[in-house]
């Protein structure tokens, strides 16, 4: 079947007539009429009842109607669904993400994002505080976490998942001692996040686990503050690969006990559902979901 019989067949419907269809839609009336005729032929039924002075449906012709409406709007939504998908993102996305988030995550992806869509505006709120979405006008949030989310309501996506390393300087282990299992962590002072948090649970790639106490030399709960003391040969600390991992690629810092970790984290975008199939905001999650994954 001709889907612009179709189409002919329903805009002379809806007009109410070949006539004022063709002044509607700049159609020749003779076409339409052809059409519309081959359409009945090739169906093999009347569709339409018309002569000089009437223009109606039959029985049938009202049924087929129903259905070729119904099959030329799922038409026109798949055609706008490839639009959408076509068009360049643009508009204002704003983001929204923890310090540490901003610092060793997205700000070193965000300008080949922008470049990537010059006509988004792209705004960057970089806060420690919660932020509500919803209230606080926000399209994105970014979060790295331990554990799990609760239900907020909001759609969330996982953009990665990243090991927690045991990093030292390298100096420090040339004068204290190289670990070959958890228990020598003990002779070696810790970097920790917390009071409370006096030691680490660790895995093996194997699936063997361990927990080590460790003696505080310097507590904070600042990625950076630890990442700075560890090169500066203060202690063992535990951080994200995502934050270390330039600093050992410098040979600043190495990794202790490299068959183990201590832990993940998970980094998660959140979005209001009224704003996750915005074109500019969809551009920008498949954006980070991408870049954030791949290795670096």
């Amino acid at each position: 079947m001709n889907l612009n019989d179709l189409t002919l067949f329903a805009q002379a419907v809806e007009s109410g007539g070949f006539a004022p269809a063709a002044r509607r839609f700049s159609v020749p009336k003779s076409t339409l009429s052809k059409r519309v005729a081959a359409l009945e032929t090739s169906l093999g039924v009347r569709l339409i009842e018309r002569n000089s002075r009437s223009f109606h449906l039959t029985e049938t012709g009202r049924d087929f109607y129903q259905h070729a409406r119904a099959a030329l709007i799922e038409v026109e939504s798949a055609q706008h669904i490839v639009q959408q998908r076509l068009a360049e993102p643009s508009g204002t996305v704003r983001i929204t993400a923890a310090v540490p988030v901003v610092q060793f995550l997205l700000a070193p992806h965000l300008p080949a994002l922008a470049h990537q869509w010059p006509r988004l505006q792209l705004q960057l709120h970089a806060s420690d505080r919660f932020v509500d979405l919803v209230q606080e006008g926000f399209d994105i949030a970014v979060r790295s976490h331990f554990a799990p989310l609760p239900d907020s309501g909001l759609v969330q996506r996982t953009l990665m998942v990243e090991p927690v390393w045991l990093v030292a300087a390298p100096a420090l282990l040339e004068a204290q001692g190289t670990p070959r299992k958890p228990g020598d962590l003990l002779k070696l002072p810790g970097l920790l996040t917390s009071p409370e948090a006096n030691g680490w649970s660790l895995r093996r790639d194997d699936g063997e686990t361990q927990s080590v106490a460790m003696a505080p030399r310097l507590v904070a709960d600042e990625s950076v503050a630890l990442l700075h003391a560890a090169g500066a040969g203060l202690g063992v600390t535990c951080l994200p690969q995502s934050i270390c991992r330039h600093h050992l690629a410098r040979g600043e810092l190495v990794r202790v006990l490299p068959r183990w970790t201590a832990g993940s984290v998970t980094t998660t975008a959140l979005v209001p559902h009224r704003r996750s199939l915005l074109p500019s905001v969809r551009a920008v999650l498949d954006f980070l979901s991408a870049h954030l994954s791949a290795p670096n």
